[in-house]
């Protein structure tokens, strides 16, 4: 089994504490969290045991699966390429730049586009490009994509020396399993290594079971997280059934599957030459409880080798965000959102709408029952070579905003999660877990009563948690003793921060949204925070700009503060008087105030193009979207190039 160590129960006592909750009212409810040994992960003895577990416990939750996925049969040929010569000369030396906004420094994270100063590696509409930073010019590129798939989900890249990892979601393609159906199948994805040493060219391509969850890098080594939904096949239904005979025939169906239709697939393509491979029953583990509904896949590549040279590995679990340090991968389960839906209201008739048993009349949709929540979190240790190493796992109460909930510091990891279904029952809480063992050491609860988290960003021994309904209030955590968490101090301001960004000098920037009295948003705010002292957290500037909005406010890969000038930019787009507007928003961020700089906008034909990235380069500015690159004067804005794709 590839999931090394001991895994055998911790026997890890888990308590909580509330700390000094100093501003809050109210802790909140007190939750006991699910014991960690009922977490832990344990491999399949053997093939049939694995194929037994897996039917029983989907048989269980078959409701979760739906009725069935149908699927394409693959298309033969590898990728289609194009290529132009590489400029001629030596390489110049780099000059300073700016590199993706990630969430821990040295953990690289997949972005659309990639520079080492020298060059500007990006993929759009399905091709990559190579532009050269000192020439400005385009010297060589290579298509992923048929152009009739442009439309497709934007592909990710990593970049490492010479070479380039390119992480395509690929959609609508095929099944890796060669399972022919008439209609498209669950999501595949595909992962191309790119040798960009002289004209761009592949190197070798996979393809592989499941829909992309993300990516992480430390060195030239990649975790890449798939997830993947067993592919059973039911029996065709008529309108006269009753639920209760639906369930049993899902029921038998699930019972029936081979092992093959949950086992992940991957197909490698090299020099001509494609090899099947499907994971391994020992390379597959499962925690003590599960659904077995979906399948969980580590993928690890090393830039400077080949696909495929480590095997990958499988738990039986779900999981939809991925955080990394330069040490640990961590993947977490939010709480799903349906329970247990009649299968009358999600089975399909010969039109493909629910329907009524004996009627054939639609069934009108019916409300879930909301599942327990508790996120599930595993841990893995990524010092050593090959596969990830399995540690331990964990859970806490509520559910995760994104993967700056998470923070792995000093030896502990610290999670940030809202609990509630309704708006008035909603309240946020900071969890404490031993690293090591995920046991809970403790936990500050009651944050923002009857409102859920809009932003949190651990800086530190501190964690700043923004919550919002009508207003903002900016919670400071000190987290200097992980068994008594506390909220040293709290700032309450209308509207909200979506994202937060170190700006150094004890400072936070804030990328969010205004709103008035009643929490209604009104455009696009960016704020400085002053937050030397936390118990006392200041406002120190706002910016507003009215009926605005910005994609930094969801994706921080889309934000840019560059500390030796004190620039940010960040995208942005408004509707006014029936027009769109895109356009680079550029900021000066200097002591105590934000200033405007300027704007950027791209060229455009039928609609404005937005951009999506800005980067700093010696003293330019480049700002890119699907239709090219505008290369500015860091200082004037200036144009000094457009680099059309």
């Amino acid at each position: 089994m590839v999931v090394a160590g001991s895994l055998a129960a911790l026997g890890v006592a888990v308590g909580t504490s509330s700390g000094d909750r100093r501003g809050i009212s109210d802790p909140g409810p007190t939750l006991t969290p699910r014991p960690v040994n009922a977490l832990q992960l344990v491999a399949y003895s053997n093939c049939p045991d694995m194929l037994a577990g897996l039917r029983r416990h989907a048989a269980d939750n078959a409701a979760m699966l739906g009725y069935g996925r149908m699927y394409l049969e693959d298309s033969a040929g590898g990728i289609a390429k194009e290529s132009v010569p590489a400029a001629a000369g030596a390489a110049a030396p780099a000059p300073q730049h700016s590199t993706t906004n990630v969430h821990e420094a040295g953990v690289d994270e997949p972005d659309v586009v990639k520079t080492d100063g020298r060059r500007v590696v990006t993929v759009s509409r399905g091709v990559l490009r190579v532009l050269d930073t000192a020439t400005r010019r385009i010297t060589g590129s290579v298509r992923l994509l048929d152009a009739q798939q442009g439309w497709a989900p934007s592909a990710n890249l990593l970049l490492s020396g010479d070479r380039a990892l390119v992480i395509v979601p690929d959609v609508y393609a095929t099944d890796v399993k060669r399972t022919p159906y008439p209609m498209p199948s669950q999501p595949s994805t595909r992962f191309v290594l790119v040798d960009l040493a002289g004209a761009p060219r592949v190197l070798s391509s996979e393809l592989v079971t499941g829909s992309y969850v993300d990516a992480r890098m430390v060195g030239s080594t990649v975790r890449l997280v798939a997830r993947s939904q067993p592919e059973i096949k039911y029996p065709q239904i008529s309108g006269n059934q009753s639920d209760q005979q639906l369930q049993k025939r899902t029921r038998d169906a699930v019972l029936r599957a081979p092992l093959s239709a949950w086992l992940p697939a991957y197909r490698i393509t090299e020099g001509g030459t494609t090899s099947s491979h499907t994971v391994e029953c020992g390379q597959v583990s499962h925690p003590r409880e599960y659904t077995g509904t979906s399948m969980l896949t580590v993928y690890t590549v090393d830039l400077t080798g080949r696909l495929g040279d480590v095997k990958p590995i499988t738990l039986a679990a779900d999981g939809d965000i991925v955080y990394g340090t330069t040490s640990s991968l961590y993947v977490a389960s939010n709480p799903h959102w349906f329970y247990a839906v009649p299968m009358a209201a999600s089975v399909p008739s010969g039109s493909g709408e629910p329907v009524t048993p004996g009627s054939g009349r639609p069934v009108p949709p019916k409300t879930p029952k909301p599942a327990p929540e508790q996120t599930q979190i595993h841990r893995f240790d990524i010092t050593g070579d090959g596969a990830p190493r399995y540690v331990a796992s964990g859970s806490v109460p509520g559910r995760l905003l994104n993967q700056y909930s998470l923070s792995d510091y000093d030896g502990y990891l610290r999670v940030a999660t809202t609990s509630g279904q309704s708006e008035t029952a909603q309240h946020s809480a900071v969890y404490e877990l031993k690293a090591d063992t995920m046991a809970r050491a403790g936990a500050v609860g009651g944050l923002g009563k009857g409102q859920r988290i809009y932003s949190v960003r651990f800086i530190g021994a501190v964690g700043y948690v923004v919550t919002f309904r009508q207003v903002d209030p900016l919670y400071t955590l000190d987290l200097s003793d992980p068994a008594h968490p506390r909220v040293a101090g709290e700032l309450e301001l209308t509207g909200y921060s979506a994202y937060l960004s170190p700006a150094g000098d004890g400072r936070l920037i804030g990328v969010g949204q205004e709103a008035n009295t009643q929490g209604r948003t009104t455009g696009l705010q960016v704020a400085l925070f002053d937050v030397h002292d936390p118990a006392h957290p200041k406002r120190l500037a706002q910016l507003v700009q009215r009926d605005v909005h910005s994609n930094a406010e969801w994706d921080p890969h889309a934000f840019l503060y560059w500390p030796a000038t004190g620039t940010a930019v960040l995208p942005v787009n408004s509707w006014d008087g029936g027009q769109y507007s895109a356009s680079a928003l550029v900021l000066t961020v200097s002591g105590t105030k934000i200033t405007v700089q300027g704007t950027i906008a791209h060229p455009h034909s039928d609609q404005q193009a937005g951009i999506s990235r800005a980067m700093v380069i010696g003293d330019d500015l480049w700002t890119l979207s699907d239709t090219g690159a505008r290369v500015s004067n860091q200082s004037s804005l200036a144009t000094r190039s457009w680099i059309a794709f």
